[in-house]
């Protein structure tokens, strides 16, 4: 299975983030977590970044749900096609 951009299960996830991740302001102090837990989507994309896999990620969060590391990943990517955070430096 292909799971590049413009592939059928990304477009699916970058459509669909909205219903696998939510935003309660009496949950977590209101930051952006996976639906239906209390685990923040920073927690999901830290994990990544530092080299966990999905499958130990998913280990270590037992509400956790692979679509929920998907949704994650697609909303990162959304916010950093609408905002520029960390500015370039040119050489």
């Amino acid at each position: 299975m292909h799971n590049g951009l413009g592939s059928p299960l990304y477009t699916r996830f970058m459509t669909t983030w909205q219903e696998l991740l939510s935003s309660d302001p009496q949950v977590c102090g209101g930051e952006t977590c996976a639906s239906g837990t209390r685990i923040p989507v920073t927690v999901i994309l830290d994990s990544l970044a530092e080299g966990a896999s999905k499958e130990e990620i998913l280990a270590s969060y037992p509400s956790l749900r692979l679509e929920h590391i998907q949704a994650a990943l697609a909303y990162a990517a959304e916010l950093a096609h609408e905002e520029r955070l960390v500015p370039l430096r040119i050489a």
